[in-house]
């Protein structure tokens, strides 16, 4: 199974990514400020949280917030 989206929403990474780069932003809320999506289970937000220090849009695997903690900031 490929995970590549918000499924609440049925936003893809591919645009959250792209939306981040455009605005700058570096944080699931910061891009929440641009583009609903994530308010629902909320179980997209490790994934968005390392496709901002990524890049990456599609995972293959299942991802837990204590994967992807709320406190890591993407580095540049």
């Amino acid at each position: 199974m490929t995970i590549d989206r918000c499924y609440c929403y049925d936003v893809p990474f591919a645009h959250l990514r792209d939306v981040a780069r455009d605005t700058g932003a570096q944080t699931v809320e910061a891009l929440q400020d641009a583009v609903c999506f994530g308010h629902n289970c909320k179980l997209c937000h490790p994934y968005v949280r390392r496709m901002l220090r990524t890049g990456t849009v599609q995972f293959n695997h299942i991802i837990e917030e204590a994967d992807e903690p709320a406190s890591d900031v993407p580095k540049s």
